[in-house]
């Protein structure tokens, strides 16, 4: 389902089909090609790369290169704090975008260029912030701190919540645990990729060896198995 601009219904209901998120931040190009490749390979279907501090028009062109080589991902913007953050996503042609910060100017904005944008949110204040900006989906971060209870919790005292995102230093043994307890989709980002040493005469570590100059990053190799097992949600 396309995303109508500004609108995150399309976003939530992708997720429902698959509720996972890659967020990347690429030190390259090829390393961008590289780390999409193999979540393609997997059948991940959402991927925010991160937007730069001062994102430049180089940045625009790879995402937009990117977008043509993988058209079968949904690739939106990570860590939009900042306007000319929020722009350059725009102007790269993702339609979506991903913030850590609950910032009104930012979000008035996304609704004036018409991209959903996803508000970070941490305390009980901070979410009901959210709902009074008529948020229909936020990002909690970081989750790791706080526990799969935690969202749950707040309906209590909030009543009705938002469709939630929960992100930061989570792994693919929290995805589950998370999903239980009622968020909307589980965000993971450095875990996803394990740096392995490649020795010129071998694999591994020996003693008395110098540190390895280059490092290969490898797919965790329990997201496949995660994917799996999250499938049937994608045949409801």
């Amino acid at each position: 389902m396309a995303d109508h601009p500004g609108d995150p219904s399309g976003l939530i209901a992708s997720l429902h089909r698959q509720p996972l998120l890659a967020v990347l931040r690429p030190h390259s190009a090829s390393e961008a090609h590289r780390q999409l490749q193999q979540l393609q390979a997997v059948g991940l279907l959402h991927v925010e790369l991160a937007v730069p501090t001062q994102p430049e028009a180089a940045w625009i062109a790879l995402v937009r290169e990117l977008a043509e080589r993988f058209p079968g991902l949904r690739l939106g913007a990570a860590s939009v704090r900042t306007l000319a953050q929020l722009e350059a996503a725009r102007a790269a042609g993702l339609a979506y975008g991903v913030s850590p910060i609950l910032d009104p100017p930012l979000i008035e904005a996304a609704r004036h260029w018409r991209l959903t944008l996803v508000p970070g949110v941490f305390t009980p204040t901070e979410v009901h912030g959210a709902l009074r900006l008529g948020c229909a989906l936020v990002k909690l971060y970081p989750a790791a701190t706080l526990g799969p209870s935690y969202w749950s919790s707040l309906r209590g005292p909030l009543g009705p919540l938002p469709a939630c995102i929960a992100a930061g230093g989570l792994h693919c043994g929290d995805v589950l645990p998370w999903l239980a307890a009622g968020v909307a989709g589980v965000a993971l980002g450095s875990s996803l990729f394990v740096d392995r040493p490649r020795f010129a005469d071998g694999d591994g570590t020996r003693p008395g060896d110098d540190p390895p100059a280059v490092a290969d990053a490898h797919l965790d190799p329990d997201l496949a198995e995660l994917l799996a097992r999250l499938q049937p949600r994608g045949e409801v």
